[in-house]
C-alpha cells in the first residue's frame, strides 16, 4: 500500500502540535455551550460529538450546556402559539414554559446525549432542576426610551437568572467518567421552572466548577474589530476598552460580558468560536492559532 507522504506529514504535524495542549489540560474541566448551526447541520453535529469524545479520551473533562431557541420556536409555531421577544429574550408564559421544558429537557437534551453515546461516549442528560443543580429567580426586565422619565418594568414571565449552582451532581458524573449534558432550566424557591439563557448558565457553571475554559459556540467568526478583523488574545482590560469605544455592541455585548465575567471569576480563558466550522472545538483547543476570539484572565493554574 502506497503512503501519501505529504498527507502523512500533515497529520503528524497536527498531532505533534496538539500534544503540549493535551498535556497541559489533562484533568481540567472545559465547559462548552453548544448551539447555533452546530446543533442543526448533520455534519457539524457529528464533528462536535467526535470533538467532545476526543476531549474525554485524552483526559479532559468536558461539560456541555445547550440551547435550543429555534427548536422551541418551531414547536410553538406548530401548536399555534406566536413567539414574542423583548431585548432578545423570549417572553415565557406558563404555556410557553411547558413547551420550553418539553423541548430543552426532552427533545434536544436527549438528542445530544444519544448523539454522543452513539459515537462511544457515556453521556448523561440533566436539566438544572435535577439534583437541585441550578437555583433561579425571576429576571426583572426594564425598558426606558428617550421619551420616558422612568423605566418601564416589563413582565417577561418565566425567564430566570441563576442564583446558585450546586455542582455536586456534576462532580459525581465527571468522576464516574461520564459527560454531563445540561439543559438551561432552573428551579425557583416557589417550585416554578425558569428558562435561562444558555450562555449565562455555561458561564456560571464554568465559574463554579473552577473550569480551565469556557467555550461559547456561535454562528459568527468571533469578535471583530471595526475593520472586520478577528480579535483574539484579549485581556480583561482590553475587552473593557473595546466596550467603551463601541467596538463591542449590540447582540455581541451580552455574550462578551458573559465570557468576561467568567474570566474575572477564576476561569482561565473564555473562547467565542464559530460553530459553523467542522471540529471547531478541537481546532480552538489543540492548535497554536485557534479559530476564534480568546479572552484570558489572571489564572493561577497556568503556572502549575
Amino acid at each position: 500500500m502506497s503512503i501519501n507522504t505529504s498527507s502523512a506529514n500533515t497529520i503528524a504535524h497536527v498531532l505533534s502540535e496538539a500534544l503540549p495542549y493535551i498535556r497541559k489540560f489533562q484533568g481540567r474541566t472545559i465547559v462548552i455551550k453548544y448551539g447555533g448551526n452546530a446543533m442543526i447541520d448533520e455534519k457539524l453535529k457529528n464533528g462536535f460529538a467526535k470533538d467532545i469524545i476526543l476531549l474525554k479520551l485524552v483526559g479532559l473533562n468536558p461539560v456541555v450546556v445547550h440551547g435550543g431557541g429555534p427548536q422551541i420556536g418551531d414547536l410553538l409555531k406548530r401548536v399555534g402559539k406566536e413567539s414574542h421577544f423583548v431585548g432578545g429574550m423570549r417572553i415565557t408564559d406558563k404555556e410557553t414554559m411547558d413547551v420550553v421544558e418539553m423541548v430543552l429537557g426532552g427533545q434536544v437534551n436527549k438528542e445530544i446525549v444519544s448523539l454522543l453515546n452513539s459515537h462511544g461516549a457515556k453521556a448523561v442528560g440533566l436539566t438544572g432542576k435535577d439534583g437541585a443543580l441550578i437555583s433561579a429567580k425571576k429576571m426583572q426586565f426594564s425598558h426606558q426610551s428617550e421619551e420616558m422619565n422612568t423605566p418601564e418594568i416589563i413582565d417577561i414571565g418565566h425567564v430566570g437568572e441563576v442564583t446558585n449552582i450546586d455542582t455536586s451532581v456534576i462532580d459525581m458524573l465527571i468522576h464516574g467518567d461520564f459527560i454531563p449534558v445540561i439543559a438551561p432550566i432552573g428551579l425557583g424557591k416557589d417550585g416554578e421552572s425558569y428558562n435561562i439563557n444558555a450562555d449565562l448558565v455555561a458561564g456560571k457553571l464554568a465559574e463554579e466548577l473552577n473550569a480551565e475554559k469556557l467555550i461559547l459556540l456561535t454562528n459568527i467568526r468571533g469578535l471583530l474589530d471595526k475593520h472586520e478583523k478577528l480579535l483574539t488574545g484579549l485581556s480583561i482590560k482590553k475587552v473593557d476598552e473595546l466596550i467603551a469605544d463601541g467596538t463591542i455592541h449590540g447582540g455581541m455585548l451580552p455574550k462578551i460580558c458573559c465570557a468576561l465575567e467568567a474570566v474575572q471569576n477564576n476561569v482561565c480563558s473564555a473562547h467565542i468560536i464559530d460553530g459553523r466550522i467542522e471540529h471547531a472545538v478541537m481546532l480552538e483547543l489543540f492548535t497554536d492559532e485557534g479559530i476564534g476570539t480568546l479572552i484570558f484572565g489572571d489564572c493561577p493554574r497556568d503556572d502549575e
